[in-house]
């Protein structure tokens, strides 16, 4: 008998902010994040770029928008933008 959990089929999700939306249906988002330095245990800030999906078009530079985990969209993309949560000002 298979067991199947709740949480098993939930994607990830990331909040950042896009940095390029050139590109057609497409933008670029960074993800900033703290990460504790092993030997000295001070807070260093790393970041990482994610190219996904956004089918309308609606996102601008400077917009905080949520991302999901996908299927592979492209060679790089594969995410989607789910929401805007803030806009540029």
């Amino acid at each position: 008998m298979m067991s199947s959990k709740p949480n098993a089929s939930r994607k990830t999700t990331k909040v950042g902010l896009v940095t390029s939306s050139a590109a057609d249906k497409s933008v670029v988002v960074k993800v900033e994040n703290l990460v504790m330095h092993p030997l000295y245990s001070k807070f260093v800030r790393t970041s990482s770029k994610f190219m996904a999906h956004d089918e309308e078009n609606t996102c601008n530079e400077g917009d905080r928008v949520l991302i999901e985990e996908c299927r592979p969209l492209s060679k790089r993309k594969r995410w989607l933008v789910r929401k805007v949560i803030e806009r540029a000002q």
